[in-house]
């Protein structure tokens, strides 16, 4: 008798001890009890009762999803491969085990084909310029089918976006020929306002001669100071304008008087 109860409590403290469980503060777990869901239990120790109740560990933190390279054809019929990342977090756990069988595959199957949709949306160039835009709407369409699951979309990014070669080419010889086309625009504004400010200078000038006279000194200081063995000096047209106007008269009464 001694020997057979000293093996019966042996054996229930070995009973007992199977059904403790330790879980961090990152983890719960999904107890169901002859099938039945129970309350979620964590963190810390916990008890199974064993051979009745059976346990799901989950966890809460952040997960990255890895989205494989997805041919994408986009609005302008442009084929592309698109590859993401999503991150996502159990917010829910007793959802996520009940709700769904797999609710990692699950999740990574829905972000395959709301990238593929989304991106059929937009042309390549909206693909290219509005990434930000384009996860944005992906990670809500996502968060929203997966919400009654117990799982939060956190995040998703656009990480690659590969194109033909012939594509690239034709994308390359594109922004080339931006950036002439900017460079032109860009020169021709110079010469608008350099003509624009001769303009004025030469109003400024014409409305006040003596500004006229102290631009000529000062090209005359500014020749000068250069080591030029030949300085030509322009002599300014009123010094001969009343010579020019004398030579005009005498002419004019030469060709008047009798001969």
């Amino acid at each position: 008798m001694g020997t057979g109860l000293g093996i019966a409590i042996l054996v229930a403290i070995a009973v007992i001890l199977s059904g403790i469980r330790v879980l961090y503060e990152y983890e719960r777990g999904v107890v169901f009890r002859l099938g039945r869901l129970m309350p979620e239990r964590g963190p810390g120790i916990v008890f199974i009762i064993p051979i009745l109740e059976r346990w799901v560990r989950v966890d809460l933190r952040v997960t990255t999803l890895e989205i494989a390279a997805q041919d994408v054809i986009t609005r302008d019929n442009i084929s592309a491969k698109l590859s993401a990342v999503l991150y996502f977090r159990v917010i829910d756990a007793p959802k996520a085990v009940n709700e769904v069988a797999d609710y990692r595959f699950a999740t990574r199957e829905l972000a395959l084909t709301t990238l593929r949709a989304t991106a059929g949306q937009h042309e390549l160039d909206e693909i290219l310029s509005q990434r930000e835009a384009i996860s944005m709407t992906v990670q809500k369409i996502i968060d929203q089918h997966t919400e009654p699951w117990g799982i939060k979309v956190v995040l998703v990014e656009l990480r690659n976006i590969d194109l033909p070669q012939d594509m690239q080419r034709a994308i390359a010889r594109q922004a080339e020929a931006e950036r002439d086309r900017r460079a032109k625009i860009i020169a021709a504004e110079g010469e608008f306002q350099a003509a624009q400010r001769l303009a004025d200078a030469a109003q400024i000038m014409s409305s006040n001669p003596i500004t006229l006279q102290l631009r000529y000194l000062q090209t005359l200081a500014e020749i000068a100071t250069e080591k030029n063995s030949t300085t030509i000096f322009p002599l300014p047209i009123d010094l001969v304008e009343p010579f020019t106007h004398w030579r005009r008269m005498t002419a004019t009464q030469g060709e008047t008087m009798p001969k």
